[in-house]
């Protein structure tokens, strides 16, 4: 059993809320994170069950008064119906941690909880493993671009098989499972449970080859013509489904970091998978090494590293106020964390040689206003070590497996 991350978040939510609330995406260990804590007095049910979503769907109120809390409903996204009436008994009673819920974060159904249980509810939003759960490191510490750790070094080989499997939990829990298998069963799923049940979309096949033309451009600014084109359809269709995958947790949207004193700054934002072995499965590559050997290598280690950032922080209840930088000369900066009015620069290079000349674009930032923290080139050098001045040379392992009992600088 792989512990997460964000069982300390699920556990002080339980103290202070009187709802819990766990989303992301299918299949990537919601229910199981709540099983594995809920206390012994909590009844489970699932709405995954067409009898009892008829019921809660039908009658939400006989329907909690048949299953009191605490109650942990499974899939709560299929009957809506029943958020007035926990709202009720919530106010009603005034206890913490009366009901848990989870539900893909999706569609309707944030919008239905910030609408009945604000003010009462706390929400976990799950991603797939970090890799600092599938190795095991159970002291993990989100990145601080404040403070640098030195941590073990992380053999880029490895990495690149951790890159093209992926995070998602059935592929680890179950020994010999094929990735190719599990992928397509869980895209299958995916599109007949969540986007023919929960949206718009008619045409199933059409909305996965908008997936796989999406996956061919994992780290790339999003360009809606482009997809519009390739598939023939509307690029009001595309910035549609777009947002089904992004309210799915599939695809987060890295903006672009925008200043009223820059003008020639881009409104595009870039591509990121949450989860890079979806992403490896969508685009076509057979194995590890090819993916790591091709060009579109860059961008999947960029998107791992960032995915991994935002993982870290969602499991603590924190959103990374985090941008990338382009401008309509094409000067890009990878990564940029705003913090206590400082914008701290990171380039992600798939690298063991970085240079100054990496970081050349760092000053296009001094145009801002800002002050500019220390930040640097994340890469694949073995150690923690200063790149000039300003900036360090960070190892990817000193980003994505950081622990409490690593020595900071």
């Amino acid at each position: 059993m792989i512990k997460r991350e964000a069982e300390k978040m699920v556990e002080e939510i339980n103290k202070t809320f009187r709802v819990l609330l766990v989303t992301g995406p299918r299949q990537v260990g919601k229910t199981t994170l709540l099983l594995n804590l809920k206390p012994k007095n909590m009844e489970y049910v699932s709405l995954d069950d067409e009898i009892l979503r008829k019921q809660a769907q039908e009658d939400p109120k006989l329907f909690l008064s048949m299953h009191p809390a605490p109650l942990l409903i499974d899939e709560v996204q299929y009957a809506p119906q029943l958020f007035p009436y926990i709202k009720i008994n919530v106010d009603n009673e005034k206890k913490r941690g009366m009901y848990w819920l989870t539900g893909s974060q999706q569609f309707k159904l944030m919008k239905n909880v910030t609408e009945s249980l604000a003010g009462r509810v706390g929400i976990v939003n799950l991603n797939s493993l970090s890799y600092s759960e599938v190795i095991g490191n159970e002291n993990k510490l989100p990145f601080d671009p404040f403070n640098f750790y030195k941590v073990s070094e992380i053999n880029v080989n490895e990495l690149y098989e951790h890159i093209f499997k992926g995070g998602m939990p059935e592929l680890y829990d179950i020994k010999g499972m094929n990735k190719t298998n599990f992928f397509e069963g869980y895209i299958n799923t995916y599109l007949s449970r969540d986007v023919k049940e929960q949206s718009n979309v008619s045409d199933l096949l059409e909305f996965k080859k908008f997936m796989v033309a999406l996956a061919s451009r994992n780290g790339e600014q999003l360009n809606y013509s482009s997809i519009s084109k390739e598939l023939g359809i509307t690029d009001k269709t595309v910035k549609s489904w777009i947002n089904i995958l992004v309210t799915s947790g599939i695809v987060y949207l890295l903006e672009p970091y925008m200043s009223s004193k820059i003008k020639r700054i881009t409104h595009i934002p870039k591509v990121i998978f949450m989860d890079t072995g979806l992403a490896s499965y969508l685009a076509g590559w057979d194995n590890a090494r090819d993916l790591q050997m091709s060009s579109s290598s860059g961008h999947y280690l960029e998107t791992f590293v960032i995915s991994e950032i935002i993982k870290s922080y969602n499991a603590i209840g924190i959103e990374p106020n985090i941008s990338y930088y382009r401008d309509k000369e094409k000067n890009e900066i990878d990564l940029i964390f705003y913090r206590n009015n400082k914008l701290i620069p990171f380039e992600i290079k798939k690298t063991a040689m970085p240079n100054v000349d990496m970081i050349k674009n760092f000053k296009k930032l001094e145009n801002t206003g800002k002050e500019i923290g220390e930040g640097g080139i994340i890469c694949f050098y073995e150690m923690l070590t200063k790149l000039n001045r300003d900036n360090y040379i960070i190892p990817i392992s000193s980003v994505i497996n950081i622990s409490k009992n690593d020595k900071k600088i």
